[in-house]
């Protein structure tokens, strides 16, 4: 039987915050089990935000909670990390209305998950198994969540820049393909629209230190990580957006030009469409035939 997770002690490390360019404590805590993700804002009185979808408030360039007047920007990658590492439970408390950018990525959050120890919780994990495609459409952007044994990602990108045209990937989300493949891919950006973003009050923290900026020909940063880091990216934003579900997902994500807003559109979809799938714990997949890899097995990336 597959057990929740929770971290084994708490942590902390400090950051910069992309949109405020502000300095920002976060900490990580041990959670119960049931209790979920959830973040409290200490430099302000406010009650917990659970990571979960009622709670989404916008998804303009990154996924911001809110709750009554306590609102945090940027979750998804942090939540990208506790997903990937299947850390159901967390507590997140931290000084500022954004997450850190730490470098762009989840590799910061993943290596801080691992370094505080990951252990069980005496309950048992619940996934919701996909049994009909549920999907969502938004002009020629599409994302479908297909019946599959495991949870696994299938993403195209586009974009009229040399080093992206059409991109690619698909992974096996385990543990470890998420932390080796996905997780220190870096959010992206384009150059022309930088100024645009300054003026508006946002990126006021971003550098080529937590982000990848793209001229119109090149790129200024030194090298990618990746061939395929952008839409690598892409496949990391899904895993944090996803999670505000609330449970793992057995099923094959396609996705098709995607980004926060479709993300979270199929989110609600699925929660709206509670006849197309069915909760179950690994036991009752084992009893149903069902294969599910276990959290330490490796996992390939297919290229076309």
């Amino acid at each position: 039987m597959q057990l929740q997770q929770t971290i084994s002690r708490e942590i902390r490390c400090v950051g910069v915050g992309l949109h405020s360019g502000q300095r920002i404590q976060l900490v990580l805590k041990p959670a119960p089990a049931d209790s979920g993700i959830t973040f409290r804002r200490t430099d302000v009185s406010s009650p917990e935000i659970p990571a979960r979808l009622e709670f989404v408030s916008d998804t303009n360039h990154a996924t911001t909670l809110s709750r009554g007047r306590c609102v945090l920007h940027t979750v998804e990658h942090l939540l990208a990390a506790a997903w990937g590492l299947g850390v159901d439970n967390l507590r997140v408390e931290l000084d500022a209305a954004e997450v850190p950018i730490m470098d762009g990525s989840s590799a910061p959050f993943v290596y801080l998950l691992r370094e505080a120890g990951i252990r069980h919780l005496p309950r048992p994990r619940r996934y919701i198994k996909i049994q009909e495609p549920i999907g969502v459409t938004e002009g020629d952007k599409s994302a479908t969540l297909y019946p599959h044994e495991g949870f696994t990602i299938s993403y195209t990108i586009r974009f009229d820049h040399p080093l992206i045209r059409r991109q690619f990937e698909r992974f096996r989300i385990l543990p470890s393909s998420f932390a080796d493949e996905i997780a220190p891919a870096r959010t992206f950006g384009f150059l022309s629209e930088a100024e645009a973003l300054r003026k508006a009050g946002l990126i006021r923290g971003g550098s080529l230190d937590n982000a990848i900026v793209l001229t119109e020909a090149g790129l200024l940063n030194p090298a990618l990580r990746f061939k395929t880091e952008f839409v690598r990216h892409k496949v990391l934003d899904a895993v944090g957006d996803l999670a505000l579900i609330g449970m793992p997902i057995l099923g094959h994500l396609v996705a098709y030009k995607g980004g926060h807003t479709l993300h979270a559109a199929l989110a609600n979809e699925v929660l709206k469409r509670t006849e197309s799938w069915s909760l179950v714990t690994r036991r009752e997949l084992r009893q149903q035939g069902f294969l599910v890899q276990p959290a330490t097995s490796r996992a390939a990336a297919y290229r076309p």
